[in-house]
Formats: C-alpha cells, sequence, structure tokens
C-alpha cells in the first residue's frame, strides 16, 4: 500500500498546489449566482484539471494541482454567457476581483453550447455532467464513466448510488434500455458516443409531465448520445469455451437513427451467468464477475426475469428485442420481448436446530432437484401526446411461464441426545403453468400556467396459475410406537388472481408554490384458489380417489377505499408534503369444500408525508413517513393441510387480518465539489401490527405442523453512513470509501403454543479504495465485517453471537496497450457453523485479454476459482431455527473466448458514414 501512494507523489513531483478565490455575481443587479460551474483547464489542449461550484453567496474556493504555470478559467451559469480568463499561477493561493455574468442572447447562448461546455452543469432538480470533461482508456463504458463522476459510487455487482441514493433506472436520450435494467446499459454502450449523463429523481409518469417534484429516495440516470453519434449500428459477440464442458455464447446488437432505436441481444451459458454482462475483464465469471441482478438464494434476473430456481448450477439460454420509435404527431411507442430458459439442477445438505420452549431438536436433511423453466414476457408502452397540456400512456404487459420441476429430499430428525425419531423420504414432479397480463393506463391534463392539473391512472392484472404435483412420501416415527405412513398423490390447482386499482388526483394552486390536493384510491384483490387432491386407487391403477379433508376450493376478495387531502409546499429550498385521509377496507374469504366463511372490516388513518429541505449545493435532509396495509395471500387463508414434506405441514388460517404498517426513512447527504469529499446518513424503520405469521407446534414424534397468526409490535429496523473522497493528482486518483450499516429485527414468534420474542442486530463495518494510476492500473482492496447477535426472550435458549468476514482485492492493468490483465480474489470466513462445514474459503478470479484487429476483436483466457476453494455455506437463523447448509456450486474452471466489436456511427458530414 506504501508504494501506490509514494507512486502518485512521485509521478507528480513537478507539480504545485494552488487554490483560486473569487465570488460570481449578476452584472445587472448584483445578486450572487449559486451553483455556478468554476473549472480550470490546460492551455494546449483543454484537459479538464479541477472543478467546483458557487455556495449560495456567490463564493467559490477552486483548489488543485498541476505542474502548468498558466491555464485557463471558465464560469458558466445558465443563462449567461461564458466568462473565460487566463490565470498565472504565480502564487499558491490566487484571489480574483469580483466576476459579473452578463445574460446572454438566444445567438451567442447558441455559440456557447457549441465552444465551451462546463464539466458539470446544476440544473433545478438535475445534475448534469459533461461526458467529454472526464477521460478514460479508449475502450471505456458508460459504468467506466459513470465511475468518474463527483458522489457516484459503483459497487462490484453494478449498482450505482449518487449521493448516497440508489439508482433504480436508467434511460437512454430519456428512454428505457430493455427494461430499465441499469447494467444493460451501462455496461454495453461505449463513452465515446456519451454527449452527458444526468442524473434526477426518479419521478412517476405523472410527476414527470407536470413538473410536480418527486418524493422517491431513488435516482434516476439518463445517458444522453452525441447527435452526430445518434446514427448507426454498434454490437458485440462472444463465443468461449472452457474445461469441465464449460461454454458461452453471447452477443447484443444496436441501431440509432436519431429518435428510433432497435436492439437485439441472446446469449446461452452454463457458467450461471445471464450473459449481458460485457465487461472487458471480468464477463462470463459467474457470480463472482457480477451479474446483472443476484438474490440471496442464487439466482439472477434480467429486465425481470429470472434464470435459475436457486442455488445449484444453471443453463440459460435468452434471448431479446427492444424497439424503441417518436413519431411526427408526439406518439412515442417502446415496445420489449424477452424469452429465457434455465435448466437448473442442485445438490444439498442441511443441518438444522429447532428451537423449543423447552429445549431442542436437530434435523438433518438432503436433497436434489432438476428444473426446467421458459419464460416469455413482452411488454409495450404508447405516449401520446395531445397537446402540451394533455397526454395518454398506455402500458400494456403479457407474460407466461412453464415449467418442469423435480426434487427428492431425505430427512430425519434426532433429539438432543442422538436419538432417532423420525425419517422420511419424498420425491416431488410438477408441470406448471403461469399466464399474467397486466395494464396500466395514464391520463394527464394540466390547466393554466400555476401548476393545476387532474391525473388518472388504472392498474390492472389478470394472473392464471396451473400446476400439477405428484407427490410420493414415506414416513416412518420411530419410539414406543413405531408406524410407517405412505402417501402417493396428485394435487391439480387451479389459481386465479384479478387486481384492479385506480386513483384519481386533483391539484388546486392555492397561492405561488403552495398546492392543495385531493387523491381518491381504490383497490380490489380478488383471488380464486381451486386445489383438488386425488389419492392413488390401487385398484384403478388411476389417481382417482378424491381426498376431500386435504382438498380446498377458497375465494379471497380485498377491497380498499382511501380519500385523502393534502397540502404541498414546492419551494426552491424546501419541500414539503402532508397527505392524510381514512383508508377503508374489507376482507372476505369463502371456503366451499370446507364450507367457512370469514368476513372483516377496518378503518385505519392513511399518512403519506414527505419533507425534503435543500441546506446548500450539495447538502440536503430529508424526512418521510406513511402507513400502509397488506392483506393476506390465499396459500395463507386456507384452511387445508399442505403435506409435501410429511414431517413439516402447513396449514392456513381463514380468520387472518390484514397487516398495518407505519414506515419512516430519514436521509442526510452532503457532497462537496470543492474537497470531492460526501458524507451521507440514513435511517428506516417499520412497525407494523397485525404481522402474520407463523405458529407452531410439534409432536413428540417431532412432526411440526405450522399455521399463521397476527401479532402487534414487530418492528424492523435499518440505518447506515458512509464517507467518500476523492484524491487527484493530474492522471492519478484515489477514491476511499468507509460505511457502517446496521440492521435491527424485533419479531415474535410461537413455539408449541409458547410466544417469545427474537431480536436480530446486524452492524457491518466496511472500508473500501480505488487506486487508478493514469488509467494503466487499478487496484480496489476491500474489507468487510458482519456482526451478529440474536437474542430470545426463552430462558433455555443461549444467546448467539457470530461475524462473517469479507476481504478482497480487484486489480486490473492496461499495459501494454493491447493487454488486460485482471485479478478478482475474494476470502470469506464465518466464525460460527456446524462441524463438517467449511467456515473460510478464499475464492480468486483470474482474466488476461489481449486485443486484436484494431481493438475490435479481444482473446480472453479467463480462469474460475483458481484455487478450487468455492464453497456455498451458509448459516441462517430464524425465530426458531438455526440452519447450517451447503449446495452445489460451480467450481474451477478454465475458459478460452473471443469477442469481436463491430460500430458503424454516422459522422458528422453529410451522408457520411465510419467505422470505429
Amino acid at each position: 500500500m506504501l508504494v501506490i501512494f509514494a507512486s502518485i507523489f512521485t509521478t507528480t513531483g513537478y507539480a504545485q498546489e494552488f487554490e483560486i478565490k473569487g465570488k460570481i455575481t449578476d452584472k445587472i443587479d448584483k445578486t450572487p449566482l449559486e451553483s455556478a460551474t468554476v473549472y480550470v483547464q490546460t492551455l494546449k489542449d483543454s484537459t479538464l484539471i479541477t472543478y467546483t461550484i458557487s455556495d449560495k453567496n456567490g463564493s467559490f474556493e477552486l483548489a488543485g494541482r498541476t505542474e502548468f504555470k498558466e491555464v485557463n478559467l471558465f464560469v458558466t451559469f445558465n443563462g449567461f454567457k461564458t466568462h473565460q480568463q487566463k490565470i498565472t499561477l504565480d502564487k499558491s493561493v490566487i484571489t480574483l476581483p469580483e466576476i459579473s455574468m452578463e445574460l446572454a442572447s438566444d445567438e451567442l447562448d447558441a455559440v456557447q453550447i457549441t465552444a465551451i461546455r462546463a464539466p458539470i452543469t446544476v440544473k433545478k432538480d438535475t445534475l448534469e455532467f459533461n461526458a467529454d470533461s472526464f477521460k478514460t482508456r479508449p475502450d471505456a463504458t458508460v459504468e467506466d464513466l459513470i465511475k468518474k463522476l463527483p458522489g457516484v459510487e459503483v459497487d462490484s455487482d453494478g449498482k450505482i448510488k449518487v449521493n448516497g441514493k440508489e439508482v433504480n433506472k436508467i434511460l437512454v436520450n430519456g428512454k428505457p434500455f430493455f427494461g430499465n435494467d441499469p447494467n444493460i446499459a451501462t455496461k454495453n454502450l461505449t463513452k465515446d458516443i456519451v454527449d452527458k449523463i444526468q442524473v434526477t429523481t426518479t419521478k412517476s409518469e405523472s410527476e414527470e409531465f407536470t413538473g410536480k417534484k418527486g418524493t422517491s429516495e431513488e435516482q434516476t440516470i439518463n445517458i444522453e448520445l452525441k447527435e452526430d453519434q445518434n446514427k448507426g449500428f454498434f454490437g458485440r459477440a462472444t463465443i468461449s469455451g472452457g474445461t469441465d464442458e464449460r461454454y458461452a455464447m453471447s452477443g447484443i446488437g444496436n441501431y440509432f437513427n436519431d429518435k428510433q432505436r432497435v436492439s437485439v441481444l441472446a446469449s446461452k451459458n452454463n457458467i450461471n451467468s445471464s450473459g449481458f454482462s460485457f465487461d472487458e475483464v471480468y464477463d462470463m465469471m459467474g457470480n463472482a464477475g457480477g451479474g446483472i441482478s443476484w438474490s440471496d438464494n442464487g439466482s439472477f434476473s434480467v429486465g425481470g426475469l429470472s434464470f435459475g430456481g436457486g442455488q445449484g448450477i444453471t443453463t440459460s439460454s435468452n434471448v431479446g428485442a427492444s424497439f424503441v420509435d417518436e413519431y411526427e404527431d408526439k406518439t412515442e411507442i417502446l415496445a420489449d420481448y424477452f424469452f429465457s430458459r434455465a435448466d437448473s439442477e442442485n445438490e444439498s445438505r442441511v443441518e438444522r436446530e429447532n428451537i423449543l420452549p423447552d429445549g431442542s431438536f436437530f434435523t438433518n436433511s438432503r436433497s436434489t432437484s432438476t428444473s426446467l423453466n421458459d419464460s416469455h414476457r413482452a411488454t409495450a408502452e404508447l405516449q401520446f401526446k395531445i397537446d402540451s397540456t394533455f397526454k395518454i400512456v398506455v402500458a400494456p404487459s403479457f407474460r407466461f411461464t412453464e415449467g418442469e420441476n423435480f426434487s427428492s429430499l431425505n430427512e430425519e430428525s434426532l433429539d438432543d441426545d442422538g436419538t432417532l425419531q423420525n425419517r422420511g423420504d419424498s420425491q416431488n414432479k410438477t408441470d406448471s403453468e403461469r399466464r399474467n397480463f397486466g395494464s396500466n393506463i395514464d391520463v394527464i391534463k394540466k390547466f393554466g400556467s400555476k401548476g393545476s392539473y387532474v391525473s388518472l391512472n388504472l392498474n390492472n392484472s389478470i394472473i392464471n396459475n396451473t400446476s400439477e404435483n405428484f407427490l410420493n412420501t414415506t414416513n416412518e416415527i420411530f419410539g414406543t410406537t413405531p408406524t410407517t405412513e405412505t402417501r402417493d398423490q396428485l394435487t391439480d390447482i387451479d389459481s386465479k388472481e384479478n387486481q384492479l386499482s385506480a386513483s384519481v388526483e386533483y391539484r388546486i394552486p392555492l397561492k405561488e408554490k403552495l398546492f392543495l390536493d385531493l387523491n381518491y384510491h381504490f383497490s380490489n384483490r380478488r383471488e380464486r384458489n381451486e386445489k383438488e387432491v386425488y389419492d392413488f386407487d390401487n385398484t384403478t391403477n388411476q389417481y382417482d380417489d378424491f381426498n376431500q379433508t386435504l382438498s380446498s376450493d377458497l375465494k379471497v376478495n380485498f377491497l380498499t377505499h382511501t380519500p385523502k387531502i393534502g397540502i404541498n409546499y414546492e419551494g426552491k429550498k424546501l419541500y414539503l408534503s402532508f397527505n392524510t385521509g381514512l383508508l377503508f377496507s374489507e376482507l372476505k374469504n369463502e371456503e366451499f369444500i370446507q364450507n367457512t366463511s370469514v368476513k372483516s372490516s377496518f378503518s385505519d388513518i392513511s399518512i403519506s408525508s414527505y419533507m425534503r429541505y435543500r441546506i446548500k449545493q450539495g447538502m440536503s435532509v430529508s424526512l418521510n413517513y406513511n402507513t400502509n396495509s397488506q392483506a393476506p395471500r390465499a396459500q395463507q387463508l386456507q384452511p387445508v393441510a399442505n403435506v409435501s414434506n410429511p414431517l413439516n405441514i402447513v396449514v392456513g388460517n381463514p380468520n387472518l387480518n390484514r397487516e398495518f404498517n407505519h414506515r419512516f426513512y430519514a436521509n442526510f447527504n452532503n457532497y462537496d465539489f470543492k474537497s470531492k469529499s460526501g458524507f451521507f446518513v440514513w435511517f428506516s424503520a417499520t412497525l407494523t401490527n397485525d404481522k402474520i405469521v407463523p405458529i407452531s407446534t410439534t409432536d413428540e414424534n417431532r412432526i411440526r405442523t405450522t399455521t399463521y397468526t397476527n401479532v402487534d409490535g414487530i418492528v424492523r429496523g435499518s440505518g447506515g453512513v458512509s464517507y467518500s473522497k476523492t484524491i487527484k493528482r493530474d492522471s492519478s486518483s484515489v477514491r476511499f470509501r468507509v460505511g457502517l450499516y446496521n440492521n435491527y429485527n424485533k419479531e415474535f414468534n410461537f413455539s408449541n403454543g409458547v410466544k417469545f420474542s427474537t431480536k436480530r442486530n446486524a452492524l457491518s463495518p466496511s472500508v473500501r479504495m480505488t487506486y487508478n494510476y493514469r488509467e494503466l492500473l487499478e487496484i480496489e482492496p476491500r474489507y468487510s465485517v458482519s456482526l451478529n447477535s440474536i437474542q430470545y426472550s426463552l430462558e433455555n435458549l443461549d444467546n448467539e453471537t457470530y461475524q462473517s468476514h469479507t476481504v478482497g482485492l480487484k486489480t486490473t492493468t492496461f499495459w501494454p496497450k493491447s493487454i488486460v490483465f485482471g485479478n478478482d480474489l475474494r476470502y470469506t470466513y464465518n466464525t460460527n457453523v456446524a462441524p463438517g462445514f467449511e467456515r473460510g474459503a478464499l475464492f480468486w478470479n483470474m482474466s488476461l485479454g489481449v486485443k486484436i484487429l484494431k481493438d475490435k476483436g479481444t482473446i480472453k483466457l479467463t480462469a474460475y476459482d483458481l484455487l478450487d476453494q468455492n464453497i456455498n455455506t451458509r448459516r441462517s437463523i430464524t425465530a426458531d431455527y438455526i440452519q447450517d447448509s451447503q449446495s452445489t456450486v460451480l467450481q474451477r474452471y478454465f475458459m478460452l473466448g473471443f469477442t469481436y466489436k463491430l460500430s458503424k456511427i454516422g459522422g458528422k458530414k453529410e451522408g457520411g458514414m465510419q467505422f470505429l
């Protein structure tokens, strides 16, 4: 590490530090100009040295380091002429006379746009970065560019945060790019075609059109392409093969023609990859290489589609197409289609300690599973802009999924003295189909120029699930009266769900920046779940013996009405919103076979409130409090037994109430453009009454039966603080991030009729640093630890404490020019797992890429899990059990691949097309 820092200062030993101070005002009325961009460039090639933003008094302090004696200083502010002057760096601190900015005419403003571009511009709620001001290596992707932007962080999985807030939407020229999945856009679009990156608060369709301030705590990034680069085609294709019969093929193509865009992609592999992560070093490395979106159980998804049923090894095939166009009458169309096939296999071993009020018992199990799932998804969005005040958006969607799943399970239960209590074997085969049609309609009409509008939203989804399940089980009970029970059953399920919601909002301006909002929301969710169980008849050799006890025909209806009234103040610094009303809900369920019927009505106060205050540029605080309710699902209400696992039987409870939640969120962020440092703090908490929780009883044979009930006082809280800083010395930079995160859960559960509480707390400090030297070398060390504690109210249970450590080191070299060499090492260690499970492992991925064919082609050798230590050991702790598990994972393989990039982009000359 000392070598790294030494290289920074030795390579910049002849550079000098400087600080330029000044004040910016309007030339006419002498008022200070806040958020003006101040930056300096080299005289020779206009390379950006450093920049800053003026404060509310118009003052600025511009600090930097350079080897040049003279620089150009620029000041830009939206609507004003650009100020430019040459500065001689003859002393360490330079104080400039007051800079008076002149208003720009349309003609001068047009010249300004083409001639001088500020590296960063603040436009109301939008932060805009000029892509050309941030230097990257020649073949950089948009993700590489985003990593250079101040206040922006990109983690190893490609998740982006801006000023501490997560980015949940990526747009290209203001339009979605393959279902808003951030990684597809950032990893596949190249930096050289990008004009600017815009960051703003994520808004709904109504907020976007009416200009209403957004209340989301998430961010949207819009990638604006250069005008002369917005016509043409670019894409890439990769084919790879390796040891252990591993292979991967993928490709993506994009055609741009001004406002029209056509994109296609396809992939096939057996390395647990979606196939769309094209990072030049770590692509096609599976989970550790950074997939699109990975869940805790090992599955992944792209564009809303899931690949893989969980842990194990998945062979996936995917193909998709996307189309965007805008017509002369302002009609816009967006459409995409995805097909995915996931063929998964997995073997797992589980050891569980089950917690009882008077002790505990142990369950050991081994299972195998295979699944084959096909999924089709088609979505569209039609935008009709009738005029500048009237807009209609229609967004239909359709999804069809079919699957074949098989699993086998061997399980046994033992008392704490090791005596065998029961043993069960089961085989489960399911064929299923799922159809889901949805539609969303927005109708928005603005009135006048003071912010008045009315908006209507209609949302509907129709889901139809059918499945055929064959279950074969053998369950042995030991002890004083041994018994053996077998089941050979067919279960047919036909489940339908229809959900309709509608909301209307009318805004009345009371005075400037102050509005009265009237809102009404209606929703209705109807479910019908028909479950027919047939036992195998040895006489007829058919599944024709109807089992009425295990069969069910359930109808559920959950209806809500919510009238609201609210006051909203939308000032430049302060945004305040408070909406309140009454939430009327009715839950009704009828079981026709078991002949039960329950109806419940509720009246709750509904609150939705939000406050955001901008203290100064880059510093703001926000608070959010809201309430909502949630109805139980049909499976939780169905009063029949699910015996797919004969040692763990589940029965629904038709008398469940709805859940009611109180949610609070607070956020403080402060990014200082002068010091290139950011400090972020956030906290969220949820209090739930009538929370639906399992209630379990275990008989003397250690067979568990679980149903559901409602409890009050469930608390879930989380919070964090992080600090990041970037130190730049000419062409070298160091960015480090320190974070401290905490999760706290207080839950109530039941075991053999005894109610007990469980308090779980996880404190997770982390540190991460990224060092970049002249775009030739990047080193990224990181460390995190999770300190976990669990407290039980049962006196016979000991409290649990354990730690999980993760140490990582990622290195990438881009020298010599045509060679890219990458290493990704990760060491994990869990302090408390059961005997026989691995506690620690060192996971090492390596990649060597050689660019050929004028950088259009890359030959890459990849080594996955070089030390062959990859494990999938997990410890799970819930309210009533502690579980250790280990399952199938990808193990060491080597792969050789070839990637070819093709780009044909329109040049500035008329009719000119050029290959890049």
